[in-house]
């Protein structure tokens, strides 16, 4: 009899610990209990009203006297998180007005990830010029006429365009060509 009235306690016990579980867990016995199914969403698209976007020449940039390179960057100002993707789009803002503005011919590099951008989390992307020459004026070695702009518009997929100033002077730039980053969690230089 003492073998089986171990038997019962043992069985006393687990049904407490069971039901204690239970109602730390909202689990209720004799359920069974599943693997979690859901799925974490991924963050979405940063919108054009979450980001701040500045952008300054780059230290490595092609030699000349133009602006040669510069970096772009965007601050998530949001509170929420989303991600940023792709390689930008680039136009000189003619008027200083984005809907007068010169697109200019891209040539990618690198591959394009998702960056994921939390709340004043930054992400960049560099743009490399075709460099302007001599003083003065300057010349483009092309024989065409060089190019300065205000502004330029920078567009991301999904997530607007954008209307930025150099904050150490204006955008000058030969042949309407820009070589473009894909966005990026690494501040380029």
């Amino acid at each position: 009899m003492r073998h089986s009235n171990g038997i019962r306690r043992a069985a006393l016990a687990t049904t407490a610990v069971t039901a204690v579980a239970a109602a730390v867990t909202g689990i209720l016995p004799g359920t069974a209990m599943a693997a979690s199914t859901t799925t974490s969403t991924p963050p979405p698209a940063c919108p054009a009203s979450a980001l701040q976007v500045s952008a300054w020449q780059a230290a490595h940039r092609p030699v000349g006297t133009g602006t040669g390179a510069a970096v772009v960057q965007f601050t998530n100002v949001s509170r929420r998180t989303c991600v940023l993707t792709g390689h930008p789009t680039v136009a000189g803002a003619g008027n200083g007005s984005p809907a007068h503005n010169t697109p200019l011919t891209l040539t990618p590099t690198g591959k394009a990830a998702t960056v994921t951008v939390r709340p004043h989390g930054k992400a960049w992307v560099k743009l490399t010029f075709v460099q302007v020459q001599g003083e003065a004026d300057g010349y483009c070695v092309s024989g065409k006429d060089p190019v300065t702009y205000p502004t330029m518009v920078i567009g991301l997929p999904h997530s607007g365009k954008h209307q930025v100033a150099l904050n150490d002077g204006v955008w000058a730039e030969c042949d309407n060509k820009v070589t473009v980053t894909p966005v990026s969690a690494v501040k380029p230089s």
